[in-house]
């Protein structure tokens, strides 16, 4: 009988990891399947039975072999009474379950905002079935069209038009593309931004987020033409330029709106006045007066060169929008347009018959295909095997051409066969050879791939086909070789992941080394900072090898190249001599500079179909969305601006081209600091690709969805059905039930808090799903400090103290002033992950987990003026709590803060305006916080004493201070500390400074100030306890140990505050040792 043919196990025991765990069998399951298998020596066996034949000869085992079984039966013995024991253990530790006798709750309804759009939203009571725990829908709706409505994001000037007297603070967002959705990329931008957006508002400044988007030419021409194709079969020309970028407009109307409504879903706090697109008006006429300025100038020029051409997308590329895949051998990949893969990484040598003789020459080339534009080989001049060739021609075996043997000193001898076809017309290193020795360049190629007239018999194939079409009639020739493999990299385009070929056109070119050398001096001087500062290294490498940048792109959707072509009656063929160009605004000025240029003459104006390079006009992104060319009041006062965040993988793309044309346009810097943020992966750790499924759409995460929608989505896209399949199975282990709805506050505060300035981000759902239930957390702390304020309660017109606090109070108010102060030093220093864990330690550890529990007693059980006073320190807490969280979490913050009594005189209208907490020294308290350190420290030890040793009630505890002020706060503060330790106390005994520790004690060491201990219970067994202490002694001997190797490696440079804080460690660390010491020695004691 086959049981389980995955794990081979005994019948009845638990399965392994192949099949997953049956149901439990019942006994009398078990017992007909171990009857039926003792009856049959084939398949799984009973316990203990061998197969075979039963009544064969038994083998006589010898001594050895039976002593050696029985001491593994016997180890085994002990391994099952061993987990039998640690089974029980587990079962008596496990808490008893509880019937549910509650009824499961429905699902709410969806919930419905009654308030109306623009107006302060109507805020319900908090025992609502809405607003009992914390919904991400219900707080976050109503409030961003109210601080629209009210113009809070608008920069606020003072009355005679200036900035405020605390200055400005300008981020221009990175413009998203227009052609879709936004990635969880852009949220942690957005994030980043609005963070600092919101503290430098609420700091007082002048401050301006301007939105907008990019129109992402390449891509969105692309998308809008696959959109065309599915819907209607039609291509771009079957409409004509002029229909086809109407059809664009609308698309991007749509798709635009959708943008705009998840960054404000995010809380993005931008000044939607003041959006921009980089095709609208204004930004046009930037562009058309960059583009006629610098040519006139000279610095932009037209010339025939070779250029990175994508025959998928039909255009230039410039050298960033060109990735380099390497391949160690030979390689088989899938091509656009092609229905086998196409081999590369391999070298094919071929044969060229020398003219007029019997011999050939020997040459090799990675892409066969490519000798059809062959026009010389060279060999080095020097190179004996060659020498009697230099000056003869070779036959071309296809096309009527001969190519010229010449020596050229950069060839290697050593190298292959040490001859090399040059290829000009498609080669760049083939380029300048070509240029050198006055060789014909010869284009093969059509603009999509296929083979043009110059290929010969080839005309009309597509280049890859043509690839093995070559080899094989070179092989019918015998002149076709071999191949090996040949490790390389191959050009791919990032959009279309087509190969790249060098194609030569007639392009617009920027000189670009001269316009860089500025632009690294002010990140040299430091008038521009880079952060994190890794991405200065790379920022100089890149500007010190800078080549010029190929402006045009062969596309309809973008700016139109301002540049018209002169027609003369005697003039050259279009485009054949750069001088019979002029560039201007519009056609009417194109003619005033024609009719200067060539005075007298008949011409014809044809202006360049072509496009210009989109980083073109988002190079211009930080002045022109200030109104440039215009003198506007924003780009008198607000530029230049103050920050730039951003992704360091367009630091070429985009950030060095912006500083290059903010000097040369502006004569100042665009802005004086780029932070880079980190690349967004998966929990993986891969980066995130659609094609495999691992994109988050923010909008998934703060509304929630469930998986069969998130898998349904995949089918929208443009993946193949084997990436479907693929990205559908990562989902299912990513996600199995889904995605939570956690809301943007959670979102926004994960992020920025994943943000340290290191190496890229592992991004976990999970985790924003914990800082989901910290906001819950927020939610319902708020909830009890506002039921514990009197229905008529007025805060003091200012926070602080008022002279009667008490230590917790006071402890409270210091650990507020101490978050504000890390939190703006963090901000300042743009080390996010600091900030947001000040605020959260603050929120959790101090605020929530220690002074809301410790007031509730002197609330109840106060005096009325120790009520009072709680309640104001309660209120002090909490609102500058919400304030210093408000920049991380907008909205719950807004929502709770509205909820709040104003203090008197105070008009503010909103959160968002509201003063941010600053360091006050009067708050500053270090001698109450250290008092009440040490109560807490006591109150920890005790519970961590009553949980280890399983103590319910009625347990004896003593604080044994170490010095004198300690004595004092321990005296004062015992009924705190009783309080705080939990129910399970009877009784806290300080003992006098120098009194001994009654025997049978467990010690907790508190710190260098104080032990607690509690009293032991019955029967105290000494041996037991001594080996509960002596891990603890040698862990702390460890730690004491790296400690001092530690304080001992500190350099001279190191704080004298450092110092003192790794001292005071050490002294905690010794302190507890000698504890142990002592308890050790007590228990050694009652042995005797």
């Amino acid at each position: 009988m086959a049981l389980n043919a995955a794990s081979h196990n005994i019948t009845g025991e638990k399965t392994g990891p192949v099949s997953g765990q049956p149901p439990p069998l019942s006994d009398e399951a078990k017992s007909a399947i171990l009857d039926s298998a003792n009856g049959d020596p084939k398949g799984h066996n009973a316990p203990g039975k061998d197969g075979g034949d039963q009544d064969g000869e038994k083998k006589v085992k010898s001594e050895k072999e039976l002593a050696k079984e029985r001491a593994k039966a016997d180890k085994a013995a002990k391994f099952a009474a061993k987990q039998e024991k640690s089974k029980a253990l587990a079962l008596a530790s496990q808490p008893k379950q509880k019937e549910n006798k509650k009824p499961q709750q429905e699902r709410l309804a969806l919930y419905k905002e009654e308030t109306p759009k623009g107006d302060k939203k109507i805020l319900k009571p908090l025992d609502d079935e809405y607003h009992k725990a914390y919904i991400p829908a219900v707080v976050e709706s109503a409030w961003y069209d109210w601080w629209e409505k009210e113009g809070f994001h608008h920069p606020e000037f003072t009355k005679d038009g200036e900035v405020k007297k605390a200055g400005s603070f300008v981020v221009a967002i990175p413009p998203p593309n227009v052609t879709g959705s936004l990635h969880i990329g852009h949220a942690l931008a957005t994030a980043l931004q609005d963070s600092m957006i919101r503290w430098n508002r609420m700091k007082g400044l002048t401050v301006l987020y301007v939105p907008g988007c990019d129109h992402a030419g390449i891509s969105t021409q692309s998308v809008v033409e696959n959109m065309l194709w599915n819907r209607q079969g039609k291509t771009r020309h079957d409409l004509g330029r002029e229909k086809f970028v109407e059809t664009v407009w609308e698309w991007k109307e749509e798709y635009h709106s959708k943008l705009n409504v998840v960054l404000k879903r995010l809380g993005g706090s931008m000044d939607w006045s003041r959006e921009a697109f980089t095709m609208d008006k204004n930004l046009s006429a930037a562009v058309r007066q960059t583009f006629v300025q610098l040519h006139d100038e000279g610095l932009i020029y037209r010339a025939n060169r070779l250029v990175n051409w994508c025959t998928k997308l039909t255009t230039a590329l410039s050298n960033l929008e060109v990735d380099q895949k390497e391949l160690a051998g030979s390689t088989k990949i899938d091509v656009p347009g092609y229905d086998k893969k196409i081999e590369f990484g391999s070298i094919w040598n071929f044969k060229y018959p020398i003219d007029g003789t019997d011999e050939t020459i020997e040459v090799a080339t990675t892409r066969p295909e490519t000798m059809l534009g062959d026009t010389g080989v060279a060999v080095h001049p020097n190179d004996s095997r060659y020498k009697h060739l230099l000056g003869k021609k070779v036959k071309h075996p296809f096309v009527n051409r001969l190519l010229p043997i010449f020596g050229d000193d950069s060839v290697e001898m050593e190298f292959g066969t040490g001859a090399v076809k040059i290829t000009p017309a498609h080669d760049f290193n083939d380029f300048r050879r070509g240029k050198e020795h006055n060789l014909e360049f010869i284009n093969i190629l059509n603009d999509d791939g296929t083979m043009n007239s110059n290929a010969g018999p080839f005309e009309g194939h597509k280049r890859f086909d043509v690839r093995y079409t070559v080899i094989s009639e070179l092989e019918k020739k015998g002149l076709y070789v071999g191949k090996k493999d040949n490790p390389m990299s191959i050009p791919m385009c990032s959009k279309s992941k087509d190969v790249i070929e060098p194609v030569m056109k007639p392009q617009w070119w920027m000189h670009m080394k001269e316009l860089a050398k500025p632009a690294i001096e002010v990140v040299r001087n430091g008038e521009i900072k880079l952060k994190p500062a890794s991405s200065e290294a790379m920022y100089y490498r890149w500007m010190e090898n800078i080549d010029d940048w190929c402006l045009s792109r062969q596309l309809w959707w973008g700016h139109q190249v301002p540049a018209f072509w002169v027609k003369t009656k005697d003039g050259p063929a279009y485009d054949t001599d750069p001088e019979y160009w002029v560039t201007a605004h519009d056609e009417a000025q194109a003619r005033e500079k024609a009719e200067k240029k060539f005075i007298g003459k008949e011409f014809e104006l044809l202006r360049d179909p072509d496009c210009l390079d989109t980083w073109f006009s988002s190079g211009l992104w930080p002045f022109s969305t200030l109104g440039w060319p215009e003198k506007t009041h924003d780009l008198e006062k607000l530029y230049p601006t103050s920050m730039l965040e951003t992704g360091w993988d367009i630091l070429f793309f985009w950030v060095a081209r912006m500083i290059i044309f903010g000097l040369k346009l502006t004569d100042k810097v665009p802005f004086t600091e780029v932070y880079c943020h980190s690349l967004v992966r998966d929990s993986e750790g891969r980066k995130m690709s659609k094609s495999l499924g691992n994109v988050i759409d923010p909008v998934d995460i703060m509304d929630g969805i469930a998986l069969n929608d998130l898998t349904a989505k995949l089918a929208t896209g443009n993946l193949a059905p084997k990436e479907v399949e693929r990205a559908t199975k990562w989902q299912k282990s990513a996600f199995p039930d889904g995605i939570d709805e956690c809301g943007a506050d959670a979102l926004r505060f994960s992020l920025i808090n994943y943000t340290t300035g290191g190496g890229d981000i592992s991004f976990e759902v999970k985790v924003m799903r914990g800082y989901r239930n910290f906001c819950n957390k927020i939610y319902q702390a708020t909830k009890f400090v506002l039921g514990a304020l009197p229905d008529d309660y007025t805060p003091p017109a200012r926070g602080g103290k008022m002279g009667k606090e008490s230590l917790p109070e006071r402890w409270i108010l210091h650990k507020l002033n101490v978050a504000a102060k890390k939190i703006n030093e963090a901000l300042a220093a743009r080390e996010f992950s600091q900030a947001t864990q000040a605020v959260h330690h603050y929120w959790l550890y101090e605020l929530c987990d220690v002074y809301i529990e410790n007031s509730k007693s002197i609330i109840r059980d106060g005096t009325p003026e120790e009520s009072s006073s709680a309640r104001n320190t309660l209120y002090t807490a909490l609102d500058g709590g919400l304030r210093l969280m408000h920049p991380f979490m907008p909205f719950l913050t807004e929502e709770l803060w509205q909820r709040l009594p104003r203090r008197e005189g105070d008009k503010t209208k909103s959160i968002v305006i509201a003063a941010y907490p600053e360091h006050d020294s009067e708050l500053e308290d270090e001698t109450s916080n250290r008092a009440y350190e040490l109560v807490l420290g006591c109150s920890k030890g005790l519970r961590s004493l009553l949980q280890e040793y399983s103590v319910k009630d009625d347990g004896q505890a003593y604080v044994q201070s170490l010095n004198p002020d300690a004595q004092k706060i321990a005296s004062a503060e015992f009924a705190s500390i009783k309080a705080l330790a939990g129910k399970g106390l009877g009784n806290v005994t300080v003992l006098e400074q120098g009194a001994s520790v009654p025997a049978a004690c467990a010690v907790y060491p508190v710190s260098a100030d104080a032990s607690v201990f509690l009293a032991l219970k019955g029967d105290v067994e000494p041996e037991a306890e001594i080996k509960k202490i002596q891990p603890k002694m040698a862990k702390v001997a460890d730690a004491v140990k790296e400690q001092e190797k530690l304080i001992q490696g500190l350099g001279e440079k190191v704080s004298g505050e450092i110092r003192g804080k790794e001292q005071g460690h050490l002294k905690d660390l010794l302190s507890e040792q000698r504890a142990y010491e002592e308890s050790l020695a007590r228990f050694e004691e009652m042995k005797l």
